[in-house]
């Protein structure tokens, strides 16, 4: 059953608001970005790299961190310390990967050229007004990924 478009909650947890799902994504970021830093760093000392490449530890390896976390064990190390977690679709434990790859797909616009990180900064925005909006505390990206939810573990 939907309400205003966004899937009702399934389990009996309550909703993450945007202010603690904020927090998580901020230490994330942390993480992952000083672990895809040195990995990039790494390989740039080993691997004669083109220089484009040099934006692939704040895009697509931080991507990639979200959706592996998310899809491995539900929680983000910042959502793990902060005791939220993301379900899946239709109350799922855990997301799927299509299901968490659909969720941070807006990340990916940091890969476009000149205009990539606008994007993003417009679609982060419109993920916290969402999430703000909704009675259930799910953002577009989250009814966009087939009704994922991050509750209070």
């Amino acid at each position: 059953m939907t309400t205003s478009g966004y899937q009702q909650n399934q389990t009996n947890e309550a909703s993450a608001g945007i202010g603690s799902r904020a927090a998580a994504r901020f230490i994330d970021w942390i993480i992952a970005g000083i672990v895809g830093g040195v990995v990039f760093w790494v390989l740039e000392r080993v691997a004669d790299l083109p220089g484009w490449v040099s934006i692939l530890p704040g895009a697509g390896f931080g991507f990639l961190y979200f959706v592996f976390f998310e899809v491995a064990t539900g929680s983000t190390p910042g959502k793990k310390l902060l005791g939220l977690h993301v379900h899946g679709a239709g109350g799922a434990s855990k997301p799927s990967i299509v299901e968490s790859g659909k969720r941070n797909a807006y990340m990916l616009f940091n890969l476009i050229p000149w205009i990539g990180g606008l994007l993003w900064f417009i679609s982060a925005i419109s993920i916290a007004v969402t999430v703000s909006a909704s009675s259930t505390k799910q953002g577009w990206h989250d009814n966009f990924a087939g009704g994922t939810r991050v509750t209070k573990a």
